[in-house]
């Protein structure tokens, strides 16, 4: 995603891929709200609904049930399902369409920079210069540890064994099975898929090397140990095993060397953020880092990455934190579970919530300015098409009401559109290109001045 992002700016790009191949792990991954309105805004969500299945947006809390909000502040109100290795592939057929390189099966071993670039060593000895480079390698970064970046945090206390199985019951039986059982660890869940096959989730006896797949017969046990039996599962498709340790970088950048995604924060799964996280991430370093690299970037656009990105992880990772509370067995939590589930009856605690999960309450703190300031904007309809079709190049744009205002000098990096018809709480916005307020108002001036501090000083 980042690397399809510096694309759109003309920026070359090398993405080197550790791995050989694609992951051969069919899990089901799922894009909440904020992402798939990055994919409309770069014209990708139609190949993904091809593969992909809607459900709700509802329940994502703690697995706490609850109905969608109701009037969420979106075009898009649901969450995408969709196979981990076509989300994977259809990133990299979109940035090597858009000129992007991938080098897979080539892993970096060690990096140097100076005031000028860094240089990568790779492990067949090969040596590559950039004049940046963005570690987005994982929860286990190597760019992260050779920067010596602190991650520090909780280490993992509980482990979860995750996989794709057939099972050799009906989902009649299974059903009927699961509604005996009672209360049991909520961390464990048996999900047919039709055709003979379930998801299954279920905790595991300890912690464990992650790098150690879990094997068929450690499944079984532990549903047995859980649910009284093991629904005759075989034939895993794949199995994984995941635990619910919680880190966040002390820094995002050092130098000309960054970090996105798992290199920068982990946390558990719960609620699905994570691959979500790492989206938005990329979306909002894209922009900012081909800004540095083509020589237009104001002199602190490149820092608010971290200012902006790493309080909305340090959220993420408090979420999940409560949520992991929330599914514990003890008896505090089930009470505050029990209360938290009359709290989401309200529609007031059910969308805040629904709004922190899927990203769409995020708000960055770009200084004193309306409420519109720093939030993103829904897919609006206009005159002619809608909002994010004009978000498709990752320029900026002026959404003019009034007719009145303009971005002379700044045509090379926004783009200006006058709609009268548009229904926006504001004269006229700056938006960045990754869809967030930048600007509000009707005042020329005060309009520049934001032009400057985003898009850096106006043509000559």
């Amino acid at each position: 995603m980042l690397a399809a992002e510096l694309r759109l700016h003309d920026v070359r790009v090398l993405v080197l891929e550790r791995e050989t191949e694609p992951t051969s792990m069919v899990r089901i991954v799922g894009l909440h709200v904020r992402s798939i309105e990055l994919m409309a805004m770069r014209g990708l969500l139609d190949r993904l609904h091809e593969h992909g299945r809607r459900r709700p947006a509802a329940g994502f809390f703690a697995a706490i049930a609850a109905p969608p909000p109701p009037g969420l502040d979106t075009a898009h109100p649901y969450l995408l399902g969709i196979p981990q290795p076509v989300v994977v592939r259809l990133l990299e057929e979109h940035a090597t369409d858009l000129g992007a390189q991938v080098r897979h099966g080539t892993p970096v071993v060690g990096l140097d920079q100076d005031d000028d670039g860094v240089t990568a060593t790779l492990a067949d000895g090969h040596r590559l210069r950039a004049r940046y480079l963005v570690g987005c390698d994982g929860g286990r970064s190597t760019v992260r540890k050779l920067l010596g970046v602190a991650f520090p945090g909780e280490p993992t206390r509980n482990e979860t064994l995750m996989g794709e199985v057939a099972v050799g019951r009906s989902p009649e039986e299974i059903a009927a099975t699961l509604a005996g059982l009672g209360e049991v660890d909520r961390r464990f869940s048996l999900t047919p898929f039709g055709g003979g096959s379930c998801r299954v989730v279920v905790p595991a006896a300890g912690v464990t090397d992650r790098a150690v797949p879990p094997t068929i017969d450690e499944v079984r046990q532990q549903l047995r140990a859980v649910a009284g039996t093991d629904f005759g599962v075989h034939s895993p498709r794949w199995l994984s095993r995941f635990g619910d340790a919680t880190r966040l970088a002390d820094a995002y950048r050092v130098g000309r060397v960054l970090l996105a995604g798992d290199a920068a924060h982990i946390h558990p799964p719960i609620g699905g953020q994570g691959l979500n996280l790492g989206i938005q991430d990329a979306v909002n370093l894209g922009w900012k880092l081909a800004a540095q690299v083509r020589g237009w970037a104001p002199a602190t656009l490149l820092d608010t990455y971290q200012d902006e990105r790493r309080p909305v992880a340090v959220d993420v990772l408090d979420n999940t934190r409560a949520q992991t509370e929330l599914l514990s067995d003890g008896p505090g939590a089930r009470a505050v579970r029990r209360l938290l589930t009359e709290l989401v009856a309200f529609d007031a605690v059910n969308r805040h919530l629904t709004e922190k999960i899927t990203a769409i309450g995020v708000r960055y703190d770009l200084g004193p300015g309306p409420d519109l300031l720093g939030r993103r904007l829904r897919d609006l309809d206009l005159r002619r098409g809608r909002l994010y079709d004009r978000l498709r190049h990752g320029r900026g744009l002026l959404l003019d009401r009034t007719g009145r205002l303009g971005v002379a000098g700044w045509t090379d990096r926004v783009d200006h559109l006058t709609d009268p018809t548009v229904d926006l709480a504001a004269p006229g916005v700056l938006l960045r290109p990754d869809g967030h307020v930048a600007w509000a108002g009707d005042d020329q001036q005060d309009l520049d001045g934001h032009l400057t501090r985003w898009f850096g000083r106006p043509a000559t």
